[in-house]
């Protein structure tokens, strides 16, 4: 892993859009940019898909980011609502191949549990905890919790892509037992 880096984090969304970028320097992780765009006052989809890619692209552009995290579309009742999801996620992601930037996708459940612990956690819980983890002020959080979801998928791809305890696979009870013997007790 490279010494410093920056994650470009994107919540997916055809009326608002979130962002967060973020910025780790060895250890420390900084937020550089926190933000929404409103798309609803644009009446026409393929118009909202066009700002998308502008935006992305400018983001991209602006802040040269490393890697892209996006939240996964999630499955709903409204198969309407998922498609254009589906959409706005597909053209983030184009934007950021059209720059040359690797793609990192994480379910809505895993970026709440790596941010709070829970895969069930509400928008302002993940808000609240990101604030205190990364110490933004009340001055920089913005009304609009997309943006934070947005900088919550990068922070979940910082802790994956930062741990340094390599996970050991086991073939059975015996492999484990005998690859952990300190743990056997007579």
């Amino acid at each position: 892993m490279a010494k410093e880096r920056i994650i470009l984090g994107i919540d997916p969304g055809t009326i608002v859009m979130g962002y967060g970028i973020l910025k780790i320097e060895g250890s420390r992780l900084n937020v550089k940019a926190l933000g929404v765009l409103q798309l609803n006052k644009y009446e026409d989809h393929y118009l909202r898909l066009r700002k998308i890619f502008e935006r992305v692209t400018g983001l991209i552009d602006e802040y040269l980011p490393d890697e892209l995290a996006i939240e996964a579309p999630f499955f709903g009742k409204n198969v309407q609502s998922m498609l254009k999801l589906g959409r706005a996620q597909g053209v983030a992601m184009a934007a950021a191949l059209n720059r040359d930037l690797p793609i990192y996708e994480y379910a809505p459940l895993k970026i709440k549990m790596a941010i709070t612990g829970n895969g069930k956690a509400s928008k302002e819980q993940v808000a609240g905890m990101l604030q205190r983890f990364l110490h933004i002020t009340d001055e920089c959080m913005i009304p609009q919790m997309d943006a934070t979801d947005g900088l919550a998928a990068a922070v979940c791809h910082f802790f994956q892509t930062n741990n340094p305890v390599s996970e050991k696979k086991y073939t059975g009870w015996k492999d484990y037992l005998a690859k952990n013997p300190g743990k056997i007790k007579k």
